[in-house]
């Protein structure tokens, strides 16, 4: 699976690794991905989620089924 969260899109990014004698040398930033399962009670069933951590603030901050919707109105399958 792609290293991409599925609520807020955030993917790896690159950039440089710099050394003391400031050298460049290329190298990935990625996201704080998570799998996490999550009890969706208005469909009485497990979702499972590859998140970013700031997904999961987001989840606790709007809810899961704003969220879910969100999700599927873009297209996703959950």
């Amino acid at each position: 699976m792609a290293r991409v969260c599925q609520v807020t899109g955030k993917k790896p990014i690159t950039g440089h690794k710099v050394s003391f004698s400031n050298k460049k040398a290329k190298r990935r930033f990625l996201p704080n991905l998570q799998v996490k399962r999550f009890f969706l009670a208005e469909e009485d069933r497990w979702i499972t989620l590859k998140l970013s951590t700031d997904a999961m603030r987001t989840i606790n901050k709007n809810g899961l089924l704003s969220v879910v919707k969100d999700l599927r109105a873009k297209g996703e399958k959950i």
